[in-house]
């Protein structure tokens, strides 16, 4: 939701009303106001507190800051507007009020107060979610790391359990890496498993979800069982066909499936569909393979064709 042009416009400074008594007191009780923007470690929940804070004391219709990437919105648009460009750690900050009234000095002096409480707080939230993104994302390809991989896939155990469901696990590299690495630099290995794992995440559901848990290996979790996960390998198979940059260097993957069962763990599961993986390799790659109980795995080509 972004702003509309408001009635009346003041960039940078405050309209005034002089001559009448304020409705709001002076007296705010700054340390619960800093208590409770400091109770929350998710930014939005922080900046609504924030514009909640300032409805309480301002005529406020809404409230809209910028920071870096950020963009926060709190409350609706409408009536006077006024721009206000603050610091924080050495990055320019715009806050961009709404308001029902203009406001009278003893007001545009809270709003200088409250607007200079939040920041902090919205700051130290922003910092944890953007370490806590990258404890549990890979840099490179923003696909989830082994840590989120093992997190989640313990969780999918844990639904699949109280469901009585199922779930599959895909395990997947690039066939002849290290020599793509060796004749065309890092850079270009960066590249391509960057280019893989965009396209990765274009073909899977939303429902699945997509690791790189080092080097050229990846891992997905795919809701459903293995027929589901067969039926996105072969996806994934033609899209590496029809891709400009993964085509150009022959770039291939080799993919192992395996359902979870009831007596599985996340490492037995894990062994099971890397195993798959193995066989696939040595049915010539290029391929994906199903890993059954009692039984060789199945392979698969880009054909579907056993």
């Amino acid at each position: 939701m972004e702003f509309g042009l408001a009635t009346e416009s003041f960039p940078n400074e405050y309209p005034i009303e002089t001559g009448l008594s304020s409705a709001y007191p002076l007296d705010l009780d700054f340390v619960n106001i800093i208590q409770n923007l400091h109770q929350h470690l998710d930014p939005r929940t922080v900046f609504a507190c924030f514009g909640k804070i300032m409805g309480q004391h301002l005529p406020l219709h809404g409230v809209q800051l910028k920071y870096k990437q950020y963009h926060f919105h709190w409350g609706r648009q409408g009536g006077y507007a006024i721009e206000q460009l603050l610091t924080l750690a050495d990055t320019s900050v715009q806050v961009n009020y709404n308001l029902k009234a203009p406001l009278m000095p003893s007001q545009a002096q809270r709003l200088h107060q409250l607007q200079g409480l939040v920041l902090q707080p919205l700051f130290n939230a922003i910092q944890f979610q953007e370490m806590s993104k990258q404890a549990m994302f890979d840099a490179l390809t923003n696909l989830g790391n082994r840590h989120y991989y093992l997190a989640q896939i313990k969780k999918e155990i844990a639904r699949a359990q109280r469901n009585h469901g199922t779930f599959s696990l895909v395990t997947l590299d690039l066939d002849n890496f290290k020599q793509l690495n060796d004749r065309f630099g890092h850079q270009l290995g960066d590249d391509t498993l960057s280019a893989f794992a965009k396209m990765l995440t274009e073909v899977i559901r939303n429902t699945d979800q997509a690791f790189r848990i080092g080097g050229d290996e990846f891992t997905l979790l795919v809701q459903g069982d293995a027929r589901s996960a067969a039926r996105l390998c072969q996806r994934i198979l033609s899209a590496i066909e029809d891709h400009s940059h993964l085509n150009d260097y022959h770039v291939k993957t080799s993919l192992g499936i395996a359902q979870w069962h009831s007596d599985d763990t996340e490492q037995s599961l894990y062994q099971k569909s890397d195993s798959a993986l193995y066989k696939a390799k040595a049915s010539g790659r290029g391929c994906f393979s199903i890993y059954q109980a009692k039984a060789s795995p199945i392979n698969f080509n880009l054909n579907g064709q056993q």
